[in-house]
């Protein structure tokens, strides 16, 4: 099912932005909870879904970087602020899961080689979560966004990459931009 993103916001819904940018659409607190409701049935579905196998003539073990092993949910989770913590060290290689574990939602997936650096300096899913926090304060709802890490990610580049886009398209991790076609925009770039 494709999304026209203006299907997210009312025609009423348009705060005025300073001249030289257009007016910023927000989506109302029913469009937000339709929005969080269709996120959460997807991914609810792939927690309850066994995953389909591919049968192979050789009896091959079960990788641990396998995306089916891997639940975000079940994953310790840490305040966002963990980055400003002082760390002796630029960190390790991971995955990392932005979570609102108030709605049970995985929003965003995302990979690194050095953990405690990789939100220290600009990074567009600290906007995203900012203006989605924003808009949950002006309705009054709550939201406990935290982050979880994966600690047992490839250390070589590529894989890491490659396990971190299987991770994104399986879940459909609303602020990954492999996901905007499915969820729209609300929260992405002013």
């Amino acid at each position: 099912m494709e999304t026209n993103q203006l299907d997210l916001f009312s025609p009423t819904d348009i705060v005025r932005a300073p001249l030289n940018r257009s007016p910023l659409l927000l989506m109302d607190d029913i469009a937000l909870s339709k929005w969080k409701k269709q996120i959460a049935i997807h991914q609810q579905q792939v927690t309850t879904n066994e995953p389909i196998e591919e049968v192979s003539l050789f009896d091959v073990p079960k990788s641990h970087v396998d995306p089916n092993f891997i639940d975000p949910f079940t994953l310790h989770l840490s305040a966002l602020s963990f980055y400003r913590l002082p760390v002796d060290s630029p960190g390790q290689a991971c995955l990392y899961f932005v979570i609102d574990s108030t709605a049970n939602l995985l929003l965003y997936i995302g990979e690194t080689c050095k953990s405690n650096k990789r939100w220290k300096g600009v990074h567009d899913c600290k906007r995203y979560i900012e203006n989605y926090q924003d808009l949950h304060h002006r309705y009054k709802l709550e939201t406990a966004v935290n982050i979880g890490f994966w600690w047992d990610a490839p250390v070589p580049t590529r894989p890491r990459q490659r396990l971190e886009l299987e991770l994104i398209k399986k879940w459909k991790s609303p602020f990954n931009k492999e996901n905007w076609k499915y969820w729209g925009q609300p929260f992405g770039k002013e």
